[in-house]
């Protein structure tokens, strides 16, 4: 129990006595210490008090730990971007259209026809010996999709607008990054949290799975590997194309904007599985075209216990 402590005063003032007249009293004496009072006393009830107010700061279970990362998820730290980001990828997206329908070259319009049956394999063999710079183009443009769909789902996700980001991808297998550029413009981050029981369902099961990852890798490094044994004389013919067809120019600009954003997204999936003390390595090497995030979505860690700490549960 918290005893009031007494204050004591000097005698520089003396008390007043009866013998004493009170003009008297108040003369101070110069031959004693100046006056020196000690602190008032704590109310009683402090103590108590200050112990009421500890108590919602005492030590949290693992389980209430989860319950209040789940909540800041929700709340969300990043209020998102500022609107001059969307707005300057929307003029990129608008740049890059306007290119390709009135600035392109569309020389041979017929030949562009005859090369998309072929790669189609509508056309049968009538002899004629594809470009395999440009076989080794249409391929790896195919596992592009793949790979932005394991890195946008579900890291890549908007929480802030109710717009999905699997149309996008789909429609990017026939559009490629003139069709994800719009929703670049649209993502509001953060992601939205993820529950363990839907890592166990199409499609993230698919694309979360490391046989999926490493099948992805091995396909782009087989890919790059035949266009690379090619002749200097098969560069220059593809050289050529680029320069005379509206195919293949608006197919290569598709390859390298899809490459200069990948790095980004690589960034963005590794902050959201708490891996970018450990994993921040793999940013320069996702540089590199389709190879780079390609090994990190092999080496990335699972999105399981990130969504463990996410998923509700009530404490108790």
């Amino acid at each position: 129990m918290l005893l009031a402590q007494p204050i004591y005063f000097s005698p520089n003032f003396p008390t007043l006595t009866k013998k004493t007249s009170f003009r008297a009293s108040l003369q101070p004496h110069n031959n004693f210490p100046p006056l020196r009072v000690s602190p008032m006393p704590k109310p009683l009830g402090v103590r108590a008090r200050i112990k009421t107010l500890s108590v919602p700061f005492q030590k949290k279970s693992a389980v209430q730990i989860c319950h209040s990362l789940k909540k800041e998820s929700e709340v969300g730290g990043n209020d998102g971007r500022d609107w001059t980001t969307s707005f300057l990828l929307f003029l990129l997206w608008a740049a890059l259209i306007y290119y390709v329908f009135f600035l392109s070259p569309n020389q041979t319009p017929s030949r562009d026809t005859y090369f998309l049956k072929k790669l189609l394999n509508l056309k049968g063999d009538d002899g004629f010996r594809m470009n395999e710079v440009l076989v080794s183009l249409w391929y790896i443009m195919g596992l592009w999709p793949l790979v932005y769909s394991m890195l946008l789902l579900p890291t890549g996700r908007s929480s802030k607008n109710s717009i999905p980001v699997w149309p996008f991808l789909i429609l990017s297998c026939f559009g490629g990054a003139y069709v994800l550029l719009p929703y670049f413009v649209l993502w509001k981050p953060p992601a939205p949290p993820v529950e363990e029981t839907q890592l166990k369902t199409w499609p993230l099961n698919f694309l979360e799975s490391k046989v999926t990852a490493l099948i992805s890798l091995v396909a782009g490094v087989a890919i790059i590997i035949y266009a690379g044994l090619a002749g200097q004389d098969v560069w220059t013919e593809f050289y050529q194309y680029f320069r005379e067809s509206k195919f293949i120019h608006i197919t290569s600009i598709d390859f390298i904007v899809l490459s200069t954003f990948a790095p980004f997204w690589v960034y963005n999936d590794m902050t959201a599985r708490k891996w970018f003390d450990k994993g921040s390595w793999l940013l320069p090497i996702s540089l590199i075209p389709y190879l780079g995030p390609g090994l990190y979505l092999l080496l990335r860690p699972s999105l399981s216990a990130v969504a463990i700490s996410q998923t509700p549960v009530e404490p108790k």
